[in-house]
């Protein structure tokens, strides 16, 4: 008996070798331990040995066992290893350059605001930037904005929750969270650091509770500028943004105003523009953005004094002008990751 059980091992450990795949392995684990296999034969012959002889017996039979089983872990083992190696393919050396011939490129709405960052730049505009968190305070209150003013609902305005906690963004314990809906918060924060004049564009994300659609999104991007001075007048508005869409859009790019409101300025104006690229929209003239001479209360709210400094301010949203530039119809594309859609700008 002990040499039988000794022969089906030494057969088991010479006939592994010819396992190379999972077909193979099961077959020769049928021929071993299935119902019908060698060692399965000689255990079922346990009931033919005497009594006494059967501890004996049963040890022998455990022991082929483990060995039989170390024979199967090991070619397991080496199958799924091939099985792998033959996913991953040939070794490769993560050193080397990437065989993908297209390089990688810039977002659109990211070539649309470096392209907008430039020519301000050319005017002695600098580039703020602020967080996306914000208080309550600085989106609204020091902007003029009453507390009954519709921008403040939970309709319109993503609120955290209050038990939140940001380190870097402090607030009054009588004070919300929440996402910023414009980048004017940038102009608050900067005012208060320092003194005018100022000059800068604060370009960034944004958030508000608008339904999803062709011309509206949820997550959205913004530039926004401030000019703060002593005898800074409407004229130089006027002037600022004639230069910029010029330059933007190219020459023969007209603007003009309409009086509008905003809390924060005062006179305030939409500003629409007229300019070849509007073949592709099918209209004279296009609202493009918002602006204003700054409201003295802002500048009451960061310590300045409405009757030594003026400054105006404007803002407009990146998707809009990029959709304008280059007649995109459906601000969606912009998200959704198309390759299709993003390899046209690269």
């Amino acid at each position: 008996m002990e040499e039988e059980l000794k022969q089906i091992v030494d057969a088991a450990k010479t006939n592994v070798g010819a396992v190379s795949n999972r077909a193979d392995f099961e077959a020769f684990k049928a021929g071993i331990t299935g119902p019908n296999g060698s060692l399965t034969k000689v255990m079922k012959g346990m009931g033919q040995v005497a009594k006494e002889d059967r501890p004996t017996f049963g040890k022998l039979i455990n022991e082929a066992k483990q060995q039989v089983q170390a024979i199967y872990d090991i070619a397991l083992e080496a199958i799924e290893a091939a099985e792998i190696a033959e996913r991953l393919g040939p070794p490769i050396d993560p050193s080397l350059p990437s065989p993908d011939s297209e390089p990688g490129s810039l977002h659109p709405l990211t070539q649309v605001r470096e392209e907008i960052s430039r020519i301000f730049k050319q005017i002695g505009f600098t580039v703020a930037e602020g967080t996306e968190v914000e208080t309550e305070y600085y989106c609204f209150d020091a902007l003029n904005t009453p507390k009954d003013h519709p921008a403040r609902d939970l309709q319109d305005t993503f609120y955290l929750p209050d038990d939140a906690d940001f380190g870097n963004v402090s607030k009054n314990s009588d004070e919300r969270y929440l996402l910023r809906t414009h980048t004017s918060s940038v102009q608050i924060r900067t005012m208060l650091k320092g003194e005018p004049p100022i000059r800068i564009i604060s370009p960034g994300r944004c958030f508000r509770r608008d339904t999803v659609d062709a011309t509206h999104s949820a997550n959205f991007h913004q530039v926004e500028g401030l000019y703060v001075d002593k005898n800074v007048t409407v004229r130089d508005l006027k002037a600022i943004l004639d230069y910029f869409f010029e330059q933007l859009l190219g020459k023969g790019t007209t603007t003009r105003f309409r009086p509008h409101f905003f809390p924060y300025t005062e006179p305030s104006f939409e500003v629409d523009f007229s300019s070849s690229h509007l073949a592709k929209l099918g209209s004279d003239w296009v609202e493009i953005a918002g602006c204003g001479m700054v409201e003295p209360e802002v500048f009451a709210s960061v310590g300045y004094d409405p009757e030594v400094y003026s400054g105006f301010a404007f803002g407009m949203g990146i998707e809009r002008i990029a959709m304008i530039i280059y007649g995109i119809d459906d601000i969606r594309y912009f998200y959704q990751n198309d390759h299709r859609f993003l390899k046209q700008f690269a």
